[in-house]
């Protein structure tokens, strides 16, 4: 079970994800893959190290949670009406 301080944080990620998401899907925004790899190039980092500092521990993800291969898109989200 994660700890109330990782379900806040990982509750703050994908509020994140999904804000950045809705913005790159604005028509107002024409440079959807450069905000993509922009949004990527500063989670992949923060996501590898949070995965490195719990390798191991109780707690720690399981083997279904693993985080995405480098150079990975990361997760897909489909809208939800």
């Amino acid at each position: 079970m994660l700890k109330p301080e990782a379900v806040e944080a990982k509750n703050a990620l994908e509020n994140y994800a999904y804000n950045m998401r809705n913005t790159i899907r604005d028509d107002k925004i024409d440079e959807f893959e450069d905000k993509m790899k922009e949004l990527e190039s500063v989670c992949n980092p923060i996501i590898a190290k949070m995965y490195q500092g719990a390798g191991g521990e109780a707690g720690g993800p399981a083997d279904d949670e693993a985080p995405p291969a480098a150079g990975c898109a990361g997760p897909k989200f489909e809208e939800v009406d």
